[in-house]
């Protein structure tokens, strides 16, 4: 078992290694004047079952062909299976048609893996389950649910001390008084795993989006009023809808809000815009490197998947059971 980490998030891959205890696999990743990328593997990778972690996030273009050319130099190195671990797919959000004349780029970018050269693919919290669909070769789907559900908890005191820091959740009438919300329709199935996890109560978002990144909120169905709200979500991108929610929540007499969400992608404005919003804390994983605009932010934290993917990549080395990091 050998791991190969690509540049787009090497602290997490560097975690990874330290879980499982071995160390990454020597490689060189560099850019040639005109910026075509160069891949050279140092080490020899024949019969061995080799791990490649790259999340496909900006430069979304630059990560992806990076990823596939590590996938292409590790095939013709004769390694006997590879698994692309990518804890942020991205393109997954173009999962379908959504007007005349447009791609399905998510069926794209899985036909490209898979001719690249990957054997295997282990990601977490896709944009859409059909996306598991798109491939040809087995998909892990790994969910954040478990991480969310032992950060609260543990904030709130009701389970044994995190191992990491974090700021302690005193909610206004007790751990009863949380409700988990999903900020729209599409979210509900996620969330309601969430609030079933910690058992309490569910409210949703009713929103209508007028174009793409854009989106106004319409209503709030479930009573919010004195409730700790948590809104969960497995995208926040440029920060609108969940701003718009968390507002939305405030004004229907919601006690506080916070927010869960995989993968903080973060572009233009965002950080800012949530510095400015109602929302106590956003929680995000690491699945994305934080930037230097979230390391300053006052209201936004990080926490790690490391144990989560270590555990996943050592059950696919040891064709044991994946299913069973979801309990």
């Amino acid at each position: 078992m050998k791991i190969v980490a690509c540049n787009s998030n090497l602290p997490l891959a560097e975690k990874v290694a330290v879980e499982l205890g071995m160390p990454l696999c020597d490689v060189t990743v560099r850019r040639f004047a005109d910026m075509e990328i160069f891949v050279e593997i140092h080490e020899n990778v024949r019969g061995e079952d080799v791990f490649v972690i790259q999340s496909t996030c900006s430069p979304t273009n630059d990560n992806l062909m990076e990823l596939l050319i590590m996938l292409d130099a590790l095939r013709r190195g004769s390694a006997r299976r590879i698994t692309a671990v990518m804890p942020y797919f991205g393109y997954a959000r173009q999962d379908r048609k959504s007007g005349p004349r447009t791609p399905i780029s998510a069926k794209l970018v899985a036909n490209i893996l898979v001719e690249a050269g990957a054997n295997r693919i282990l990601t977490m919290d896709l944009h859409a389950m059909q996306i598991q669909g798109f491939f040809d070769i087995p998909v892990d789907n790994l969910y954040a649910a478990p991480l969310f559900t032992r950060d609260i908890k543990g904030r709130m005191g009701l389970e044994a001390p995190l191992p990491y820091e974090a700021p302690e959740l005193n909610i206004p009438g007790g751990p009863h008084n949380l409700m988990i919300v999903s900020p729209d329709v599409g979210g509900v199935v996620r969330a309601r795993q969430l609030a079933q996890r910690l058992n309490v109560d569910l409210a949703i978002i009713d929103k209508r989006r007028e174009r793409a990144g854009v989106s106004e909120v319409m209503n709030v169905i479930g009573d919010v009023r004195g409730r700790y709200c948590v809104l969960v979500d497995d995208i926040v991108d440029s920060g609108g809808s969940l701003c718009n929610a968390a507002e939305a929540l405030m004004r229907h007499g919601a006690a506080a809000v916070e927010a869960y969400v995989t993968h903080g992608v973060l572009t233009g404005g965002a950080v800012s815009r949530i510095g400015q919003s109602p929302l106590q804390m956003l929680t995000l994983t690491d699945s994305i490197a934080k930037t230097e605009d979230v390391r300053q932010s006052h209201n936004i934290r990080q926490i790690s998947t490391a144990n989560l993917l270590s555990r996943a990549m050592r059950a696919v080395s040891d064709e044991s059971s994946v299913s069973s990091l979801f309990d």
